[in-house]
């Protein structure tokens, strides 16, 4: 494993000095070298340009992930455990997730306006199909031998929901849950992209006006690493529940 870390650092280092390299030969507004990119991220950090951006996405992106993933695991576990509302409802969430969501963003602004809330409907949006569907699945997955034995024990179907389904299903439903903080990311971006003055996919269409190739790259690097921190969180929170099931058994 240390080894494994040690070459994909070595690779890191080794692409940036290639790009730096490469960069040499174009122009900055083309492909500005890696060092140029560092300078302007940590300037804008110390002189407080991204702050107010970068609060503007999160508030966005965790508020989107919240309702969504709210919304998605309480439905998930509805049509998990009612067969009528899964049938009733599936066809209809799959002719929604169907539509791009891009295509939407311009009509949810139209109805929200230019604010936060369209953009914490397009991200909630976003993130409510990966919960829902892997939620759906895990409850649908629970051990019937199991399911059987708190029958016997006289469990009641709520009490069977929450003491072996959901807990049983967990680490499939954490897994959703990591797919849908990568999309809420993508989902408040695509909203800034649309409509707003704020936020670090409004920057990036302002970089572009600009023409400041760096500046772009910098708020590119932000995004990534809110993208990982939310995504490394989610994968910690996997690992705990899993030691946790070692422990029980």
């Amino acid at each position: 494993m240390k080894k494994t870390s040690v070459y994909s650092f070595l690779l890191f280092i080794f692409l940036l000095v290639i790009w730096e390299v490469t960069s040499k030969s174009y122009s900055e507004l083309v492909l500005p070298a890696p060092s140029v990119i560092v300078l302007t991220l940590v300037d804008g950090l110390l002189s407080g340009y991204f702050t107010q951006h970068i609060q503007r996405t999160a508030a966005e992106v965790i508020l989107g992930l919240f309702f969504g993933g709210v919304a998605g695991f309480t439905v998930g576990v509805l049509m998990g455990e009612v067969a009528f509302l899964r049938k009733l409802l599936f066809p209809y969430i799959i002719a929604s997730q169907a539509v791009p969501k891009l295509a939407l963003a311009p009509l949810f602004i139209l109805w929200f306006g230019f604010g936060m809330t369209s953009k914490v409907v397009i991200t909630a949006l976003v993130c409510f199909f990966p919960l829902l569907e892997n939620t759906v699945t895990a409850i649908q997955l629970s051990d019937i031998q199991k399911q059987e034995l708190f029958k016997m024990l006289g469990a009641t179907r709520l009490q069977t929901l929450i003491h072996l389904k959901i807990p049983s299903g967990m680490l499939g439903i954490l897994a959703g849950l990591r797919v849908s903080v990568v999309l809420a990311i993508v989902g408040a971006v695509v909203g800034e992209f649309i409509g707003g003055s704020e936020g670090l996919g409004a920057l990036i269409i302002a970089t572009q006006a600009m023409m400041d190739t760096a500046l772009m790259f910098a708020t590119l690097i932000l995004l990534t690493i809110f993208g990982m921190i939310l995504y490394l969180t989610v994968s910690w929170l996997e690992k705990m529940w899993m030691k946790r099931l070692k422990k029980e058994i």
